[in-house]
């Protein structure tokens, strides 16, 4: 089921939105990161400069066949082998890999999704014990050039008090991720 609010604009205005390797370095993303989840791959933004700098594969799962077919060209263009993306519905089917199987799992610019306990429950199932739920999110408290409604848009209080539902605790406050997203690391308990 496509969340609310998830259209895409195109790849070279939506990419500029975005200091990618200061969000993966954010996480502390690096070559001891084992399997990695994403929900969302969309262009392949993250996906690719991720699987660049891990030591595991991204399992990188989207709704949409095309930003599936992109992001795999993508990837297999930048030479990268490690990885594998897949049209899934994980409202509907779960993450699809083997629970407890990745050291973190990407839901970036997810949350506003209508059930947003179920996707964080979903996440962790997917990450070992201790595992992390990597969250990112556009701001509520400025004007933003994308993102979903300030209305659905989730605040770190929120996502904190959903990931208690979902069996994950913040580590740390959530912190600023210049120009319009900040960022939380949810552990599994």
């Amino acid at each position: 089921m496509k969340l609310r609010e998830s259209g895409m604009p195109p790849q070279d205005y939506w990419e500029t939105l975005f200091d990618v390797p200061r969000i993966l370095d954010a996480f502390g993303f690096g070559p001891g990161t084992g399997d990695v989840v994403e929900l969302g791959c969309g262009y392949g933004t993250f996906t690719v400069p991720l699987a660049r700098r891990i030591g595991g594969t991204v399992h990188t799962l989207d709704l949409d066949a095309a930003m599936v077919a992109f992001t795999a060209q993508r990837a297999a263009g930048a030479g990268l082998a490690n990885v594998k993306a897949e049209v899934r519905d994980v409202t509907a089917g779960g993450f699809g890999v083997a629970s407890g199987s990745c050291d973190t799992a990407l839901l970036f610019n997810i949350l506003h999704a209508e059930d947003p306990v179920a996707l964080l429950r979903a996440a962790g199932e997917a990450v070992k014990p201790g595992g992390v739920v990597a969250v990112i999110h556009w701001r509520s408290d400025l004007a933003t050039p994308r993102g979903p409604s300030p209305d659905i848009r989730p605040r770190p209080e929120q996502i904190a008090a959903w990931s208690a539902e979902a069996g994950l605790r913040p580590e740390g406050d959530a912190f600023l991720l210049p120009p319009w997203h900040f960022g939380m690391k949810l552990r599994r308990i």
